[in-house]
């Protein structure tokens, strides 16, 4: 069955992104989260991004009210029955997101697909769970979703063929590229990325250089758009502990022991620009 109407929960800056994306590529969109006031705040993010693409001159009027007349909003869980395809965002915990595709999983109907965008965790385990592991399948989308082109593709142990092929022409209607990846810790982006800026961790930890200078060698050596220190801040330093923990489980190799200072940062609420203080302090 072809892929008509999406239902996006979570309405975080990651579900927000993707149901932007899903609504201007032309699908009819339900943005679905527990809380109001977060369904508030993700389409006002939604309307505040659509509305400065058209003062850039980016999209017209018409295509920003083409966009928002094919988005609607819910609280209740019970309102994605009628979704073809489920695109899952919401925190990055391994039993919060098994229950809710076991709820999900008795309310779609047979043919719906189960998309999980997890940035690290078992996407095997997360199929296991509901009636129909060969329809549940990752899609990372990086962050910030409406301007980053990549999306991982992950195909969990179970993911039919017919499901990835769907999922990948969806990505394609996304105007997204896509790559494939098998159901490892952290895929690839995390899987590369997050040594990175675990290591630039340590190097502050052991008093190498600043923060300031770690980034700059990084800018200005490796052309790197930001530094891995800046990047932690924007990212969240609790999900970046949060998912070198995942790889440290998940491969058992000290090579991806959280950094002290990352863990002590956390532990301080320093998680980085959305709280205000991490690496870097923010008005």
């Amino acid at each position: 069955m072809e892929v008509k109407k999406i239902v996006v929960i979570g309405a975080g800056q990651m579900g927000s992104g993707i149901a932007q994306v899903c609504a201007q590529s032309g699908y009819d969109v339900l943005l679905q989260d527990i809380n109001q006031d977060a369904v508030d705040q993700g389409i006002n993010s939604i309307h505040a991004l659509l509305t400065r693409a058209v003062e850039k001159g980016r999209i017209t009027d018409v295509e920003k009210d083409g966009t928002l007349s094919r988005l609607n909003t819910s609280t209740d869980l019970g309102d994605v029955h009628e979704a073809d395809l489920v695109i899952e965002a919401v925190i990055e915990n391994l039993d919060v997101k098994k229950e809710l595709f076991q709820q999900l999983d008795n309310i779609v109907p047979a043919h719906t697909i189960l998309a999980t965008n997890t940035s690290s965790l078992p996407i095997t385990e997360i199929a296991a769970v509901t009636n129909r592991p060969e329809k549940v399948i990752g899609m990372h989308f990086m962050n910030p979703v409406p301007i980053m082109k990549l999306v991982e593709i992950i195909r969990a142990l179970q993911t039919d063929d017919e499901t990835y092929e769907k999922i990948e022409h969806v990505t394609k209607e996304l105007n997204k590229t896509s790559v494939t990846v098998n159901d490892f810790p952290g895929f690839v982006a995390n899987r590369i990325l997050m040594p990175m800026i675990n290591e630039a961790i340590y190097t502050v930890y052991e008093g190498i250089a600043t923060v300031e200078d770690v980034d700059t060698v990084m800018k200005l050596g490796m052309n790197h758009p930001m530094g891995p220190l800046t990047l932690a801040d924007f990212i969240g330093l609790d999900t970046c502990l949060y998912i070198m923990e995942v790889l440290y489980e998940g491969f058992g190799d000290s090579k991806y022991r959280p950094c002290p200072l990352l863990r002590q940062y956390v532990q301080a609420g320093w998680y980085g620009k959305k709280s205000g203080r991490g690496f870097y302090t923010y008005a």
